[in-house]
C-alpha cells in the first residue's frame, strides 16, 4: 500500500487507532478505524500485532521507536520488513524515517512541537528524513497544526491530547489529513 492509497483511506475515516497493549488492540480491531498505530511493542508481540491488524482489514503502522528489545538501527527496519506485514513505520529519528524508505514502507516522522526551537527546526528535520507524513504532537494544540501546513507541503497527521470530537475537528480544520488517538472513544465518531 502506498502512501496515496492511505490517504484515500484518511478522506473516508480520518480517525487512527492509536494501541499500546491487548486490550486496546482487541478494541482497535472492532472499531471503524482503517489503520492502526502500533505505539508500543516488543520483539515478541510486534508480529502478532501486526498479522492481527493485517487479518482485520486495516493499516498498520510501528512506532519503531517504542518497540522493546530493538534498537535504533537500521536492523530493526530489515526486521519489520521480513518478519512482519507493516505497512509502515512512524519515528522520531530523521535517519530511521529516511531508511525506512528503502525498506518500503510508508514513513511519518513524528514531530513534538514544544517551543519555538522545535518549531523552526521542522523544516530542516522533514528535508533531511524526507517522510511521507509529519506527525505533529500534541494534536490537540490545534494552532501549530496551522503553522507546520503553511511552512512544509508535507501532510500532517496530529496525535497527542486529541481527546474528543471537538479535538478532531478542530485538527482536521487546521489542514490535518488524520488524528490518531489511544482514547478509544474517539475512535468511534
Amino acid at each position: 500500500m502506498g502512501s496515496t492509497t492511505f490517504i484515500n483511506n484518511l478522506e473516508f475515516n480520518p480517525v487512527i487507532a492509536g494501541i499500546k497493549d491487548e486490550e486496546a488492540l482487541k478494541q482497535a480491531l472492532k472499531s471503524d478505524c482503517a489503520a492502526v498505530f502500533i505505539l508500543k511493542s516488543t520483539l515478541m508481540n510486534v508480529t502478532d500485532y501486526v498479522d492481527r491488524i493485517k487479518a482485520a482489514g486495516k493499516k498498520a503502522f510501528v512506532h519503531v521507536d517504542l518497540m522493546e528489545g530493538a534498537s535504533s538501527k537500521e536492523t530493526v527496519l530489515e526486521y519489520l520488513q521480513k518478519m512482519t506485514q507493516a505497512d509502515g513505520i512512524i519515528s522520531t529519528k530523521a535517519q530511521m524515517v529516511k531508511l525506512a524508505r528503502k525498506y518500503g514502507f510508508i514513513t511519518i516522522h513524528r514531530f513534538f512541537l514544544m517551543d519555538s526551537m522545535s518549531y523552526h527546526n521542522i523544516d530542516k528535520q522533514i528535508a533531511h528524513s524526507e517522510p511521507d507524513f509529519i506527525e505533529i504532537c500534541p494534536g490537540g494544540m490545534t494552532k501549530t497544526i496551522g503553522w507546520v501546513k503553511e511552512k512544509v507541503d508535507t501532510p500532517i497527521l496530529a496525535s497527542g491530547l486529541v481527546c474528543d470530537k471537538e479535538d478532531v475537528v478542530a485538527a482536521l480544520s487546521k489542514g490535518a489529513l488524520g488524528v490518531s488517538s489511544t482514547n478509544t472513544e474517539v475512535w468511534e465518531l
